[in-house]
């Protein structure tokens, strides 16, 4: 594996931020209400994130389906154990 994860990772970041950067707008600007434009937007910008979420779990050999699988059984695991509270991965 060279460098390929670089790119969708830096994407990733970006992308992320312009979600950020709508919905900041949208509680600064509009208190919080979201119009049908706003959400059109932020479909647009989710997709982008989708795209290189995708790419970099292609990448480093995942399928989203597999990202997702483990995530979700996390997060069970955690709520069997009476862990969703608090920080880190492996709690």
């Amino acid at each position: 594996m060279g460098n390929n994860f670089v790119y969708p990772v830096l994407g990733l970041a970006g992308e992320t931020g312009e979600v950020a950067e709508k919905i900041k707008k949208i509680l600064r600007d509009k208190d919080g209400v979201v119009s049908d434009e706003d959400r059109e937007e932020i479909k647009k910008e989710l997709g982008d994130v989708l795209w290189y979420l995708s790419r970099l779990s292609a990448e480093m050999g995942l399928s989203l389906e597999d990202v997702a699988q483990s995530n979700i059984e996390k997060l069970f695991s955690r709520l069997e154990r009476g862990k969703i509270q608090g920080e880190g991965d492996n709690r």
